[in-house]
């Protein structure tokens, strides 16, 4: 299989690019719904956020009440990081399963590609796990216009969890191909698009040489 991480700041429309290479037939491995999986009710991450950030973090159904965790957690660096302590190592293993998993299967197409759509790609270090990295860039204000206008996002909210991410020069430097998302949805489809083409090239001469 033919590894593929797609990264960018919040906002970037990273998940509408992923979302592309999947309409191509592309296999999509979502970070932020694994991360959302490992925080379950009974999950032992859920009770170890509510030991470190108080119980105040669970809604009345024991679930994880999200916009009170986040007012918690990205108060500074201090806070983030013990809250990626708790996070990220049970992401990276779940994730890992899952390629384990898609790697067994490789009989029936070892040139299919997998995507993996994974925000904190740089800031975890993963980038070299992967046959090609795809960093979706988009203007900062661009970016938390979307946020707020589409998604009804608090501003200050978005500002937080921004300068918690590296930015774009970190991500460009990591890149193996950039996508600027600043047009519309067609512009953004038809680079999409040409980048399939090209990730299905490459499937394809990793297939010959193995």
């Amino acid at each position: 299989m033919y590894l593929v991480a797609v990264t960018g700041g919040i906002g970037s429309g990273k998940s509408t690019v992923a979302a592309r290479l999947a309409h191509h037939g592309a296999e999509v491995i979502d970070l932020d719904e694994v991360a959302r999986e490992i925080v379950q009710p009974g999950q032992p991450a859920l009770e170890e956020i509510a030991a470190r950030f108080g119980r105040d973090v669970l809604q009345e159904d024991g679930s994880l009440d999200r916009a009170e965790l986040a007012r918690r957690a990205f108060v500074d660096d201090a806070t983030r990081r013990d809250l990626d302590r708790i996070t990220h190592p049970r992401v990276a293993s779940r994730i890992a399963e899952r390629l384990t998993v898609l790697a067994g299967e490789d009989h029936h197409d070892p040139s299919r590609i997998i995507v993996v759509d994974h925000p904190l790609l740089i800031e975890t270090g993963q980038a070299s796990r992967f046959d090609t990295v795809v960093a979706v860039l988009a203007d900062e204000t661009l970016r938390l216009t979307r946020l707020v206008e589409q998604r009804g996002l608090d501003p200050e909210d978005v500002r937080a969890r921004m300068r918690q991410q590296v930015d774009d020069q970190a991500r460009r430097a990591a890149a193996d191909h950039v996508v600027v998302n600043e047009g519309d949805l067609d512009v953004l489809n038809a680079e999409v698009d040409r980048l399939q083409e090209h990730l299905a090239a490459k499937a394809r001469d990793q297939r010959a040489t193995r």
